[in-house]
């Protein structure tokens, strides 16, 4: 989500929601927004960070803190160190509401999902609206530089080898930008878990993450990982919705209709972040990425997540494959009857295979995109419109509104 975007949408729904969730993993940039709306509320704020101490002693009796600054906008950070918290939150808002109070407001921070941070769900029903911020994207890096279109080739490969995290894609080099990327890796598997209650064997959970990234948009096979690992397949399932939860990977389920076709159900897991998915495999330069194996399944995850965050909640992603053959990267469903077929190309002069005709047909596909690393548009035959990453997320976008 562009900045300024970010910027409003937060605002608005602060406005419209008694309390917020900014959701996003470490480091992508939901404290630096939490500050730029906190020091613009017109009633004043109040910013805890729940994992400074002396920030933690603050709310010793939290229903004091909380009444004592009811007019104001009270920004949690890092939440899930205090989960007990939803508990009083919740007690607060119906007082608040009572009051009529306008100012008031709660804006928490979390670095996982909300099924990860507990409790939420179940104590704040109703009265708790979840915004997502995601690492930067082609569509802002293409506004940074000061069009929506141009020859973005370099901003883009070098977006897609660092990843979209700001301290990564801001390093001086690629060398320094890895350096980050493992230490980020490295802060995950050391502290967050543990943070998060997660009681996992560390060793064991890295293998499974380097792993997930050497599979990277393969069909999941659940027996293969729990022979490797020598773990249950409870043990398989559990690190992978960790994964899930802490928003590292994104699992496309298979889409499915009565179509008398044998379908395939094994889902798809991709790394979110491709700057997270080629430190995990020791990719250095884009010299490296692109005579690596996975370079074709790398460019397909980064454009599918560019592209489902474009849709935003509005669609939901799939992707199509049956026995036969018949297979799309990327299915959006923004309504029954309304779903798009994408195919996704890291080539820049790329054709379609009778595959992926086979799959549109199938699903009834409204519209037909073949997403590609080069920088023109053009029609192909059969209705398939080819296009470059941030032409198609504004197709996609467009759909959303």
């Amino acid at each position: 989500m562009i900045e300024r975007e970010a910027f409003d949408v937060l605002q608005s729904r602060l406005h419209q929601f008694d309390s917020v969730a900014l959701l996003g993993p470490r480091q992508v940039g939901k404290t630096t927004l939490a500050h730029r709306i906190a020091g613009q509320w017109s009633s004043g704020a109040r910013y805890l960070d729940l994992e400074n101490p002396a920030d933690r002693r603050l709310l010793d009796d939290p229903n004091a803190y909380f009444s004592r600054y009811s007019n104001s906008l009270i920004v949690l950070d890092e939440v899930h160190r205090l989960p007990e918290i939803f508990q009083v939150l919740r007690g607060q808002i119906d007082q608040r509401r009572r009051k009529g109070s306008t100012g008031g407001k709660f804006l928490v921070l979390g670095s996982a999902s909300m099924d990860l941070l507990r409790q939420s769900s179940e104590s704040l029903a109703g009265r708790i609206s979840y915004l997502e911020l995601t690492p930067l994207s082609p569509s802002e890096i293409c506004a940074a530089a000061g069009a929506a279109s141009g020859d973005h080739t370099s901003d883009l490969d070098r977006l897609w080898l660092r990843g979209g995290f700001p301290p990564s894609f801001v390093r001086a080099d690629d060398s320094a930008s890895l350096q980050w990327r493992l230490d980020f890796i490295r802060t995950y598997l050391e502290r967050d878990l543990p943070q998060f209650g997660l009681r996992i064997a560390t060793d064991r959970f890295d293998r499974f993450w380097r792993m997930i990234a050497n599979d990277q948009g393969e069909l999941f096979n659940a027996q293969r990982y729990s022979r490797s690992l020598d773990a249950s397949g409870h043990t398989v399932a559990h690190y992978l919705d960790i994964l899930q939860k802490l928003l590292m990977i994104r699992v496309l389920k298979p889409w499915y209709a009565n179509t008398g076709k044998r379908l395939v159900k094994s889902p798809r897991p991709y790394l979110r972040d491709s700057g997270i998915l080629h430190a995990l495999l020791n990719l250095r330069s884009l010299d490296d990425l692109l005579s690596h194996s996975v370079a074709g399944k790398s460019w397909e995850g980064f454009a599918i997540e560019n592209l489902v965050r474009a849709a935003g909640d509005r669609s939901t992603p799939y992707f199509f494959r049956t026995g036969a053959g018949a297979e799309a990267d990327l299915v959006l469903e923004f309504a029954p009857g309304n779903c798009w077929a994408i195919e996704v190309k890291m080539s820049s002069a790329p054709s379609v295979d009778r595959g992926f005709h086979a799959a549109a047909d199938d699903i009834g596909a409204v519209r037909k995109l073949l997403v590609h690393r080069g920088e023109e548009s053009f029609p192909m035959r059969h209705g398939i419109e080819a296009m470059p990453l941030p032409a198609a997320m504004n197709e996609v976008r467009k759909a959303s509104e």
